[in-house]
C-alpha cells in the first residue's frame, strides 16, 4: 500500500510539510542547550561552513540556522528521501540530491559526483551546506565523502551532535530519533576539521578518522545533557515514548 502512495507527489508533498510542522512544534517546547555556549559567535566567522551529523541525528538540524544563515542539505536521490527533502524546504533549507562521492573522480553513482560538485560550488558562492557522515547504509561509520568535500572547497567541517530527552527510536539502520516535544535539547558542536587542498590518501583518512572521533565525543555529550549515558540497546523507543508522554507536561518551553 505505502509502495503505491509513494508514488502520489501530493501525498509525499503532505507529509514532508506535516513533518516540518511537527519537528517546528518539537523545538519550540523543548529547553535547548548549545555547547560550546558561544557556538553563534563562534560560528560566525567560519562561513560559510559544512555542517556533518549522523544518519538519524538530523531532523532538528535546520533549526541551528538564524534568519540571516543561508544553507542547503545534501539529501539522497531515494523516493523515501523526498519526504525529508519536501520537509527541509518547508523550513527554508535548500537541497542538493544525491550523496556524497567518496573522491571527486568516482563515478556519478546515485548522483554522487553532481551532488559533491554542487556542494563544493554552493560553499563558493558564500552558503553552508550540511550532510550526514555515514557511509550510506552503515551507521555511525564516517565515510571519505565529507572530508572530500572539504580538500576541495577549503571550508571548515564542522560535526554537531542533537539529542532530545524524549524520543523513539526506529527500528532502521540508522536508530533515527523520533523526536518527542516538552523536553531538553542538546546540540554539541566539534572542535572542526579543516582539510588541505593537497591532502593525500593518507591525510584524507587521517581527518576521516578526526570526523568519526568528533562526532563520538559530541554524541555523548549530547546524551548526557539531556540525562542519558552514550546511546545502547537498554534505551527503547516503547519506554522513552512513555516516560516523555508522563513527564512532557511537567515541562516550559524556551527556543534557544
Amino acid at each position: 500500500m505505502w509502495r503505491k502512495l509513494r508514488r502520489s507527489q501530493r501525498v509525499r508533498m503532505a507529509l514532508g510539510r506535516s513533518m516540518a510542522a511537527y519537528l517546528r512544534f518539537v523545538w519550540r517546547t523543548s529547553r535547548v542547550t548549545m555547547e560550546p555556549a558561544n557556538l553563534y559567535d563562534l560560528a560566525e566567522v567560519e562561513l560559510p561552513m559544512i555542517l556533518t551529523f549522523w544518519h538519524g541525528q538530523h531532523f532538528l538540524t535546520p533549526f541551528l540556522m538564524k534568519p540571516h544563515h543561508r544553507g542547503k542539505v545534501m539529501i539522497s536521490r531515494s523516493a523515501d528521501a523526498d519526504v525529508n527533502a519536501i520537509a527541509a524546504e518547508a523550513l527554508g533549507i535548500g537541497t542538493i540530491r544525491g550523496s556524497g562521492a567518496m573522491k571527486i573522480k568516482d563515478s556519478n553513482r546515485k548522483g554522487g559526483l553532481n551532488a559533491t560538485l554542487e556542494m563544493i560550488r554552493t560553499l563558493e558562492e558564500g552558503v553552508n551546506v550540511a550532510m550526514t557522515a555515514d557511509i550510506p547504509k552503515i551507521a555511525r561509520v564516517a565515510g571519505l565523502g565529507v572530508v572530500t568535500i572539504g580538500k576541495h572547497s577549503g571550508r571548515p567541517i564542522f560535526p554537531v551532535a542533537i539529542a532530545t530527552r524524549y524520543r523513539i527510536l526506529a527500528k532502521s539502520w540508522d536508530r533515527a530519533a523520533i523526536h518527542l516535544p516538552f523536553g531538553r535539547v542538546a546540540v554539541v558542536a566539534g572542535d572542526g576539521v579543516r582539510v588541505p587542498a593537497d591532502a593525500d590518501g593518507e591525510t584524507l583518512e587521517a581527518a576521516r578518522r578526526e570526523i568519526q572521533r568528533q562526532l563520538e565525543v559530541a554524541t555523548a555529550r549530547a546524551e548526557a545533557l539531556v540525562g542519558r549515558g552514550p546511546l545502547t540497546a537498554a534505551h527503547s523507543a516503547p519506554a522513552e515514548a512513555k516516560q516523555g508522554s508522563q513527564q512532557g507536561s511537567q515541562h516550559g518551553s524556551h527556543n534557544g
